[in-house]
């Protein structure tokens, strides 16, 4: 089986990328490679991290927009939970989010799941590209959305329709260029059909 380890988030300053994200409680989580690329609009895929209570999206939230990121969707209770958006300096789009709307404990800014979604044309033909590609499906909602199988404290990746992943994000879907993202797996390197590469991890 193959599975996702981490991701490579490609930035035209990677001293200041990450100083904002062991700013933002991440920097032990993604990794940054210098990229003059251009890239216009949206990349096409988001970083969701999912905690355990909405003290700890508020901890990692602010700390977000102390290290100099925008709100694109402000923190907020909904039906599902408790979350928001924010985009960071280099343009990469983070959710933070809960399902809990009570805080049982102290904002230990501990990450339960990171989570990258990548928004495609066609979730069916995105699945089954990946299943053929050695990746486990763990869940699947039709076209709509699919969830590989990842081990504990590794990268989960995820399937959402273009359109609808903008528009969870608060974002145009309209963009072009580099995806600015790259994914370590430990299968072979491959990129998608819509342009998201893997890379072979190190062990």
């Amino acid at each position: 089986m193959t599975t996702a380890e981490s991701v490579i988030l490609e930035v035209p300053d990677t001293a200041a990328a990450q100083s904002f994200y062991d700013a933002f409680g991440v920097g032990d989580r993604v990794s940054v490679r210098a990229s003059e690329t251009p890239t216009t609009g949206f990349r096409g895929h988001t970083l969701s991290l999912v905690v355990s209570q909405p003290n700890i999206v508020d901890a990692f939230v602010d700390a977000a927009l102390e290290a100099g990121a925008t709100v694109l969707k402000p923190v907020k209770k909904s039906f599902w939970g408790y979350g928001g958006v924010v985009q960071a300096p280099d343009g990469a789009i983070w959710k933070v989010a809960t399902s809990s709307k009570k805080n049982t404990g102290p904002a230990t800014r501990e990450i339960e799941d990171l989570v990258l979604l990548l928004g495609v044309e066609d979730v069916k033909a995105s699945k089954q590209f990946y299943v053929d590609h050695g990746l486990e499906v763990s869940k699947s909602y039709g076209r709509k959305y699919v969830q590989f199988t990842a081990p504990p404290k590794k990268l989960t990746v995820a399937l959402y329709g273009r359109k609808a992943l903008a528009k969870d994000a608060g974002v145009a879907p309209e963009g072009t260029g580099s995806r600015r993202i790259i994914i370590t797996g430990d299968g072979a390197p491959f990129t998608d059909p819509d342009g998201f590469t893997w890379e072979t991890g190190l062990a």
